[in-house]
């Protein structure tokens, strides 16, 4: 049996590849032409009779390939591979991503079956970095069908599997799985926040009734579990709630919250919320001032934060409540919040390098806007009650309510005027 040709063997070479680039280079590889007319149509055509002319350079036929001096390696590479059986059994022969991607790219100017077949099959199985997944989508497209299998990963996914995985990582975002499982459950809550963003690109996901009704139902179930947790805290005694599994617990609802509130702002149905919120204000309230463990300052910073957000749909209009429930949430947590940012800023000024109390300056801003937007859409003798409790409080400087007043102080002096043309019979004396 013959012993099988080798690449720059010129004892038994009948042919040289000429590889030469504009800057000068010049390579002379020599080859069989047994080997090159079988795996590559380029050569096959160059060495057949009908190839016009066909250079003698060493005793032998030459083919002269011109190339860029960036891709002079890659036609190297391919003359290789050439000699080399390519069944799968040698995993090594690429180099990596970025070398596999110019010898594709040289294997189809080539019309090398073989190598872009192996080529293709090596892209599409291993993993890519950012820089050269970007690279990928620059030269791989203009390809043509034989490399579209490596764009396999990165193709746009039809609307049933992004529902099925939007769904999926709704039910579980919402779970209250052990405490190990916090990173992920943040992971699934922010990969839900991003698939139905507009930024760049339109959201992956459009939400119809139907996605909405299944986040309604999650919330539900949050909002239920949360309330189980309450009943405990309220009907046992102290010490059987305090373990520190349960308060980490009691932590982490609200946090959930925050997070819910963000993600049914962005469907637009906030709602749905707000009204469990104002149904179990007067617990929650009640849990926090009753038992100890729930004095934790970081437990009281993420209510604030939900509470924030819940006044901010009523006090914009975002959520219609009727007076009497507007009115109860202004007396519930206004005071509330009155008597926690004094103790935020206490800790904060003792430990200024305590990242666990940290809160975003423009909550509070936000907060009292808000607060001043909810007084001003109460009934005037409604008003004129609040900020008489506001101006004989002791924490009178946060939230400043000088807007609502001196709005209130306006709208009061000239009321009767302003009413006259009714008639007078809203006039008052």
């Amino acid at each position: 049996m013959d012993a099988p040709s080798r690449i720059g063997d010129r004892s038994t070479s009948d042919v040289v590849v000429r590889l030469r680039t504009q800057e000068g280079r010049d390579e002379r590889i020599y080859c069989h032409s047994d080997i090159l007319v079988e795996k590559s149509k380029y050569f096959a055509d160059r060495l057949s009779d009908n190839w016009p002319t066909c250079q003698i350079l060493d005793s032998r036929n030459c083919v002269e390939v011109y190339c860029q001096e960036l891709d002079f390696d890659h036609h190297v590479n391919v003359l290789r591979l050439l000699y080399v059986v390519l069944d799968g059994s040698v995993n090594d022969l690429w180099n990596g991503v970025k070398n596999a991607l110019g010898i594709l790219q040289i294997g189809i100017q080539l019309g090398c079956p073989q190598i872009v077949t192996a080529c293709v099959n090596y892209l599409e199985a291993v993993p890519w970095e950012e820089s050269e997944e970007d690279e990928i989508l620059r030269i791989v497209p203009g390809m043509g069908s034989e490399a579209e299998p490596i764009l396999a990963r990165i193709q746009p996914v039809n609307l049933s599997a992004i529902r099925g995985i939007f769904i999926s990582t709704l039910r579980f975002a919402m779970s209250s799985p052990p405490s190990l499982m916090n990173d992920l459950k943040s992971s699934a809550q922010e990969q839900l926040e991003y698939m139905i963003t507009e930024d760049d690109d339109s959201p992956l996901l459009i939400a119809d009734e139907d996605i909405k009704s299944e986040v309604k139902d999650c919330v539900w179930r949050l909002f239920s579990r949360f309330n189980k947790l309450l009943e405990e805290f309220l009907c046992e005694p102290a010490e059987s709630v305090g373990e520190a599994g349960t308060m980490t617990l009691f932590q982490s609802y609200f946090a959930d919250f925050s997070w819910v509130c963000q993600l049914l702002s962005k469907l637009e149905i906030m709602r749905v919320f707000v009204n469990s919120w104002v149904d179990a204000s007067d617990k929650i309230l009640t849990v926090m001032q009753s038992n100890p463990m729930v004095e934790m300052i970081e437990i009281k910073l993420k209510v604030v934060e939900v509470v924030a957000k819940i006044l901010e749909s009523i006090g914009y209009g975002t959520v219609i409540l009727p007076t009497s429930k507007r009115l109860h949430m202004l007396k519930l947590w206004l005071p509330f919040v009155q008597i926690t940012k004094p103790l935020v800023d206490s800790v904060m000024t003792s430990d200024e390098d305590s990242l666990a109390f940290k809160i975003d300056g423009e909550l509070w801003q936000s907060l009292e806007s808000t607060f001043v937007s909810i007084i001003l859409a109460l009934p005037s003798t409604n008003q004129a009650e609040i900020l008489t409790e506001w101006l004989e409080n002791e924490h009178i400087r946060y939230p400043d309510l000088t807007e609502a007043f001196e709005v209130w102080c306006y709208r009061a002096k000239v009321a009767n005027r302003r009413l006259a043309l009714l008639g007078g019979s809203h006039c008052t004396h």
